[in-house]
């Protein structure tokens, strides 16, 4: 991946990290003045240069160990990470699977520590003449700060809201209310959004469309967070997205894999990417969390990944057989080398099952579940080490759009049918080279229940002995909008989505998300539908130590 000028901004970057408990200058340098006559005209890539640290901590909130991919994604229904018989892994990753987390879990560290990093990184920058004379550069920093604030809202929704760098000794930041703490989210970015507008920022800066993207995901999330039904947020979503459609900028990719090739610079689909780069600001590891060691071989690695994450067998069996999205996200089966030898591990061959007997009682073994493989595995040392994450893509665009139309009955002069329309295009990339025709999805279909067998479902039995299923049926036919529930999986399965569509999206069967309702693999309903507090994560208790003005979340 490469951006404008990406080497000088990797190497700029300077590492600061901070710990929001206790906002102090920790007087990085940064060389917005040159010695001399003063008479030295700063460029556009001097400045960007300058966001060395922004970007860096930016990447680590991403891809730091337990970062936003893990926060999302193992709390969920699509993914795991279970204690893997003679390997490791486990421990934490079965809290958040089971959603017996609590305020030590790392995951819970990493995305706090990294998220307030960034912000910090934002507001040095933003306190420096230099930057304050660039209102296109001021406009990206505060667009980067408003992405993190967005992420730390989301997950634990009482938080501070810090604009300043130079504070004085002993300062310690408080919380915002949630409702402070959007408003303040939604002012800065319709702010910046009008600064942005007719600019052309290079790629991985934040930019016009990335702003209505973020602020459609603030207006779309906004009843579920909230706990109220107020249809006029949908609309809102609807208008930032249906710009972002209409400006002609980005179309959809001709192959599903196209935003996740090592360079996304060149693809069209993509409206904010975070960059990275093997050599100079890498961090992907993904390809190494999940795939097992004797996959080196299919893919010309130098090195064995770590065989970790797998895929909740309950999900596997809710795709088509013709959808193509399956073999393009994951590995499943008898496993070759690159050239088509069966790799043999100790005797046995590689072959990747659907079926895991449990997340941690006995656990999985080491050849069980589906392996990730969205992302670009390239050959040698990089893995996925230098792919790009795709934050924002158009994909992402149109299918909040349709959900706004079946929230709403309707808007726009556009009806219920446009939605489907949308879906039925979305899905043709993956049904046209098997079957066209069961691209379509009808408005009936979208609003219906949901394919995914919810439940408990475990075997508890070591492997050689009898099986011990635990299994409860609780399907899914009882999700609104349960259909477009699982288009939304199969489309953004691993892209940081799935967590809040849980949240979102909710049943009829009692008053409770799916996110809480549910039942999956080994993880449990929450038996009070009235106790909410899950919605959101705690805040680490590291942070609470070193800051006694913070409050933890409600519940922990």
């Amino acid at each position: 991946m490469r951006s404008i000028n990406l080497k000088n901004i990797f190497l700029a970057a300077t590492g600061s990290l901070l710990i929001l408990s206790s906002c102090t200058n920790l007087d990085e340098k940064l060389y917005s003045e040159l010695p001399g006559n003063g008479n030295y005209e700063f460029s556009d890539d001097d400045i960007q240069a300058m966001f060395g640290p922004v970007y860096q901590n930016l990447r680590w909130t991403y891809w730091g160990w337990n970062g936003v991919f893990d926060i999302y994604e193992e709390s969920s229904d699509l993914i795991m990470t279970p204690s893997r018989i003679g390997v490791g892994w486990g421990d934490l990753y079965v809290t958040m699977h089971k959603h017996t987390y609590t305020s030590y879990t790392g995951h819970f560290y990493t995305l706090w520590q990294q998220g307030y990093a960034t912000i910090n990184s934002c507001n040095q920058l933003l306190e420096r003449d230099l930057i304050k004379n660039s209102p296109i550069a001021m406009a990206e920093l505060r667009g980067v700060r408003a992405l993190m604030y967005y992420l730390l809202f989301d997950n634990f929704r009482n938080i501070p809201i810090e604009t300043a760098f130079t504070q004085p000794d002993g300062y310690l930041p408080e919380q915002a209310s949630p409702q402070e703490a959007f408003d303040f989210i939604i002012s800065e970015v319709e702010d910046i959004k009008e600064i942005l507008k007719g600019e052309s920022p290079g790629y991985g800066q934040f930019n016009y469309y990335a702003a209505c993207m973020l602020l459609a995901k603030m207006y779309l999330n906004h009843n579920a967070w909230f706990g109220i039904t107020d249809n006029s947020y949908y609309e809102k979503a609807y208008n930032e997205v249906d710009e972002v459609i209409k400006s002609g900028k980005y179309t959809l990719s001709g192959s599903y894999k196209e935003p996740f090739k090592e360079d996304g610079s060149t693809c069209s689909e993509i409206i904010y990417a975070i960059v990275y780069d093997f050599k100079y600001g890498s961090g992907n590891y993904l390809s190494n969390k999940c795939l097992h060691g004797g996959s080196k071989e299919t893919f010309g690695l130098k090195a064995a990944p770590w065989n970790g994450s797998c895929a909740v067998p309950q999900f596997i069996d809710t795709y088509d057989s013709d959808d193509t999205r399956f073999t393009d996200t994951w590995l499943m089966g008898v496993q070759k080398d690159r050239s088509g030898n069966t790799i043999m591990v100790d005797g046995t061959t590689l072959n990747y099952t659907q079926s895991v007997h449990s997340i941690d009682n006995p656990g999985a073994y080491q050849m069980e579940g589906a392996r990730f493989q969205k992302y670009e595995i390239v050959a040698g040392e990089n893995g996925t080490y230098g792919d790009d994450v795709p934050f924002f893509r158009l994909t992402d665009a149109y299918m909040i759009k349709a959900e706004c139309l079946l929230r709403l009955g309707g808007y726009n002069g556009e009806s219920e049918q446009t939605a489907a329309d949308i879906v039925t295009m979305i899905r043709q990339r993956a049904f046209n080279n098997t079957n066209p025709t069961k691209a379509t999805r009808t408005v009936a279909n979208l609003k219906a229940g949901s394919v995914y067998a919810y439940g408990h479902q475990e075997n508890t039995a070591e492997a050689g002995k009898p099986d011990n299923w635990i299994i409860t049926h609780e399907g899914g036919e009882d999700i609104q909008f349960g259909g477009l529930l699982d288009d939304l999986a199969w489309e953004f399965v691993g892209e940081h989505h799935r967590r809040q569509d849980l949240i979102r999206f909710r049943m009829t069967s009692k008053n409770s998300n799916v996110y809480l309702g549910k039942s999956w693999f080994c993880k449990d309903a929450q038996a009070d539908p009235n106790d909410v507090h899950k919605n959101i994560f705690p805040i680490h208790q590291d942070f609470l130590n070193s800051n006694l003005k913070l409050k933890q979340n409600p519940g922990y």
